[in-house]
C-alpha cells in the first residue's frame, strides 16, 4: 500500500497494516527502527503510546477518510498521545521520515499497489 497527499507527493510506499487485535496491540513495540517497512498504519485507533519502543515517531491522524485530524513529530519513548476526537486510524512514521508540508485538514489517499 502506498499513501499520496492531495498534490500527489507519495508519503509512504510500503505501509504495514494493523488491523487485527494483536497487531494493533503490539505497533512497534520492540521494535528495531523500520528497514523491512516504512510506516505502520493502525486502524481503530485514536490515542498511541509509544511504550517500550526504541526510537522517536511522527504520527499521523486520520479519520475514516483519511482527512488528517492532528500530526506529532518527533514523540520520544515512553510518552502517550491524548484522545484525538474524530480519528478513527493512524499512521506512524520513523521520526523525521514524514513530509514537512502534511497539514491537518489535508485529505490523504490510499492506494493499494
Amino acid at each position: 500500500m502506498k499513501l499520496k497527499n492531495s498534490q500527489g507527493h507519495l508519503i509512504a510506499e510500503n505501509i504495514k497494516l494493523a488491523d487485527s487485535f494483536f497487531s494493533r496491540l503490539i505497533g512497534l513495540m520492540f521494535k528495531e527502527p523500520l528497514s523491512e517497512f516504512d510506516s505502520l498504519l493502525i486502524k481503530k485507533c485514536n490515542s498511541i503510546h509509544t511504550f517500550f519502543m526504541k526510537y522517536p515517531i511522527d504520527v499521523i491522524f486520520m479519520n475514516k477518510n483519511f482527512k488528517v485530524i492532528r500530526i506529532y513529530r518527533n514523540i520520544k519513548p515512553w510518552r502517550m498521545t491524548r484522545i484525538v476526537f474524530g480519528a478513527t486510524q493512524v499512521i506512524e512514521f520513523e521520526a523525521g521520515k514524514l513530509l514537512s508540508e502534511i497539514a491537518v485538514g489535508e485529505e490523504l489517499e490510499l492506494c493499494i499497489n
